[in-house]
């Protein structure tokens, strides 16, 4: 069922103004989204170390109306399925009333989901614990000074990935973590954007009807980190999309569905252009660079739509 927008409108916020991220972050705007498509529910949030921890609850101050819960950088994911099984348990003992629903809710950014914290969410994964696993992809350490992650694109400007005359910033592909939880053969997992909100709150509802673990993996600007105004990070988050470098797509039950396709996918300059961080790339002697990133995205959603045609089969 589609999202009911109108009828949402009267529900009560449950993650509220006045926090410490930056200006334009978009960190708080899918958060707000997230909790305002869960609100048929009661839960309870999982929050990994990281930007999004460290502004939101400021002693003695919370942004949080939800019971929420401050993990480490690494184990969001473990501390999800700890309290998953602990309602379980207590459901069990009658210390809970066995027909009290609760859902659980992990964010995570991308250093501690793609690297520090991957061994705890596959280990979650394969357990087959109930929650929602959402990941923040701001595409680096940004809490920690804008250090490179397994997330960050090729030739990316970070403060360990310098553009000089020895690399054009990083070198390495990005990690393709929807993949990778796909195969451990989890229920519903899929991407999203702010800038495309309906589309991302289905996904949150859709993914908390499921038992098991599901995984929604967030396009999530960083003004700062990714060198662009404040006030175009839902912008660049769109021109993510329609450039297909982030496309939205889920993978339900082990079938591939596009969400949303591009009528005209713009060339991937168009999203280049409006960070600092790839600014290097807009020079003549790096069209060769531009160029490959441009046929690395095409590979990738000629992929992708292979296997959506391929999953109609099924």
């Amino acid at each position: 069922m589609a999202i009911n927008l109108k009828a949402l409108t009267d529900k009560e916020a449950r993650f509220v103004g006045g926090h410490r991220l930056c200006a334009g972050c978009n960190e708080g705007t899918i958060v707000r989204q997230v909790l305002l498509a869960a609100s048929d529910y009661e839960v309870a949030v999982l929050n990994a170390t990281g930007c999004l921890e460290v502004t939101t609850s400021v002693y003695p101050y919370s942004s949080w109306k939800v019971p929420w819960l401050h993990e480490a950088f690494e184990n969001a994911a473990a501390a999800a399925s700890g309290a998953e099984a602990a309602y379980k348990a207590l459901k069990r003992f009658g210390e809970l009333p066995a027909d009290k629903k609760i859902k659980f809710i992990a964010f995570g950014g991308d250093g501690g989901t793609y690297d520090i914290g991957l061994q705890a969410l596959s280990g979650a994964l394969e357990r087959g614990h109930s929650f929602l696993y959402v990941l923040l992809d701001n595409e680096a350490y940004m809490n920690t000074g804008i250090q490179r992650s397994s997330s960050t694109p090729p030739y990316a400007w970070t403060t360990t990935s310098p553009v000089g005359a020895a690399i054009p910033g990083k070198v390495q592909p990005k990690k393709n973590i929807v993949e990778i939880v796909a195969a451990h053969g989890v229920p519903y997992v899929a991407t999203a954007s702010p800038s495309h909100y309906i589309d991302l709150m289905n996904k949150v509802q859709k993914a908390l009807s499921y038992e098991g673990p599901t995984f929604l993996a967030v396009y999530s600007n960083c003004n700062r980190g990714h060198r662009n105004p404040t006030e175009l990070s839902i912008a660049v988050s769109r021109m993510a999309v329609e450039t297909n470098y982030w496309p939205l797509y889920e993978i339900e039950q082990g079938k591939y569905k596009i969400t949303y396709k591009p009528r005209q996918p713009k060339p991937i300059e168009e999203w280049l252009k409006m960070q600092g961080r790839f600014a290097h790339l807009l020079k003549p002697e790096s069209k060769p660079l531009v160029e490959q990133l441009q046929k690395w995205i095409d590979e990738k959603w000629e992929l992708l739509q292979k296997k959506e045609e391929f999953s109609k089969t099924l």
